[in-house]
């Protein structure tokens, strides 16, 4: 299902991502060494039911995981890339630490996600990878506007992360997003430009670039859920929600918080 959203679904959406984007900055802010991610679970759940809206995992159960999520924020830490399952593991200095979250609020749903290091002890290779993330997602943005097609997006994203040397894996990507969190088209992380469907105003899209340091290769998790890399080297992922507009693409999930 592909969904085109009104100019009042549009501004419940700016809605919806702003509280996204306000709720991740608030978990950055805390996620310090010793925390524990059921924590961050815990504070996730107060900040989405104070707003009055609805987690988009808890309940959450596709085929390619092991029934209902079960929580309301995905939590990855250094090897752990994709879907992280919060459990008893307490922050240490240098871990890279990324935070995914989707909710609904008013009956549009937003998603977003970022990486970075807890506490003081950091490398520059995950300070690069992390920054490839953010580059090639800048790049997916700056080529979404009416008349591009996703290939677009695609290729955009895909140069980037392979101009900086990581292997890209082509299993998990971007998606449609809307009155549910998981939608088409599929935006994948390296594509062939002019190819695929054609964007339009009132459309919304996660786009979301993820890389392993040192390998394409996922593997599932103990949990059913959480997806590492194959190598057991660190990751890094970064996400937006987007709206096609007349004039190109309006980010969503940028945080209000000052």
């Amino acid at each position: 299902m592909i969904e085109i959203l009104n100019s009042a679904e549009l501004a419940r959406a700016r809605d919806a991502g702003a509280l996204v984007a306000d709720i991740l900055q608030a978990l950055k802010l805390r996620s310090a060494v010793g925390v524990n991610l059921l924590d961050i679970d815990r504070w996730a759940k107060e900040m989405i039911t104070d707003a009055g809206a609805q987690s988009c995992y808890v309940d959450y159960a596709p085929s390619f995981g092991r029934g209902p999520f079960g929580h309301y924020i995905c939590t990855a830490v250094n090897d752990a890339v994709l879907h992280g399952m919060p459990h008893d593991y307490r922050l240490a200095d240098g871990d890279l630490l990324t935070l995914d979250l989707a909710v609904t609020l008013r009956g549009i749903s937003a998603d977003a996600a970022i990486s970075f290091i807890v506490g003081e002890a950091r490398t520059p290779r995950d300070v690069a990878m992390i920054d490839a993330t953010e580059r090639s997602l800048a790049a997916g943005i700056a080529a979404a506007r009416p008349g591009a097609r996703i290939g677009d997006l695609s290729h955009a994203i895909g140069s980037v992360l392979s101009d900086a040397g990581y292997p890209i894996n082509m299993e998990f990507g971007g998606h449609g997003i809307g009155s549910t969190m998981h939608q088409d088209p599929h935006v994948a992380n390296d594509g062939r430009p002019g190819r695929g469907y054609k964007l339009r105003p009132g459309l919304l899209l996660a786009l979301e670039p993820w890389v392993m340091a040192d390998t394409a290769e996922l593997v599932t998790d103990a949990d059913g859920w959480t997806l590492r890399s194959a190598t057991g080297c660190r990751t890094a992922h970064s996400e937006h929600t987007i709206a096609i507009t007349d004039d190109g693409a309006e980010i969503l999930t940028l945080s209000t918080a000052t």
